[in-house]
């Protein structure tokens, strides 16, 4: 009972996490609609293990501050970002569903 009480807890974190920086960068990069669009389907309880898996760690890659090229540099910064979740979006692009697209689109409107 315990681990399933830390996993919601550390799913919560990284929730908060994702949006979290993706409010703070989402008018700079042009792959945010993408990112949500993993998001929502990897929270939709219909998507495979597999899936989720697959989208979180590419999610994760995104939130994590050690990357292969730093976030920080002009211009290039987010372009291992954008190869890591265009690779994990089009690796699983048979179980992403309009209606992630969808409010993937609305959510970025509200940001």
């Amino acid at each position: 009972m315990e681990a399933i009480r830390k996993s919601l807890r550390d799913e919560a974190k990284f929730g908060t996490d994702f949006m979290s920086r993706l409010k703070r960068v989402a008018k700079r990069i042009p792959f945010a609609e993408d990112l949500l669009t993993a998001w929502f389907c990897a929270r939709d309880p219909a998507t495979p293990r597999r899936v989720r898996m697959t989208l979180l760690a590419a999610l994760g890659y995104f939130v994590l501050p050690i990357d292969a090229i730093p976030d920080i540099m002009p211009l290039l910064g987010f372009t291992d970002d954008a190869a890591v979740i265009a690779a994990a979006i089009a690796a699983v692009a048979g179980s992403i569903k309009v209606e992630h697209r969808e409010r993937a689109r609305k959510a970025l409107a509200e940001l």
